[in-house]
């Protein structure tokens, strides 16, 4: 894949975790905790991409954090740590709800949710250069 190409994931993420911040001005809990999701498993591909030249074809956080834990360590605090693992699998699960069952988000997870990737999963994720 081309620096370009990995530039336009790196873009695509940056776009769903600002559109799911608009989503939670809006009160779109279901839609903006999906756009999270989103932009974790995008970041954590590109981040992949630029590393290692490539990345797995998994909708898995857990698989691709671990991916990613081989090159930079540090990473394995997300799905080492319990309190970590409940959110990245609560993000996780989200990409299936979403789309198979009639599940919805009350706003208190959609900005708990929210403050993991912010003030957790990003920070770490930004590192990686």
């Amino acid at each position: 894949m081309s620096f370009e190409e990995a530039e336009v994931i790196k873009h695509r993420a940056e776009a769903f975790l600002a559109n799911a911040q608009h989503l939670l001005e809006s009160k779109e809990w279901d839609l903006a905790v999906f756009n999270l999701e989103q932009y974790c498993q995008l970041i954590l591909k590109y981040k992949l991409l630029i590393k290692s030249g490539s990345y797995p074809r998994t909708h898995s956080l857990r698989r691709l954090i671990r991916e990613l834990a081989n090159i930079n360590p540090k990473l394995q605090t997300l799905v080492e740590d319990e309190a970590n693992l409940h959110y990245v699998a609560r993000l996780e699960e989200a990409y299936i709800a979403s789309r198979y069952f009639p599940y919805s988000y009350e706003e208190k997870e959609a900005r708990s949710l929210q403050k993991f990737v912010i003030e957790k999963f990003k920070p770490l994720l930004d590192e990686i250069l």
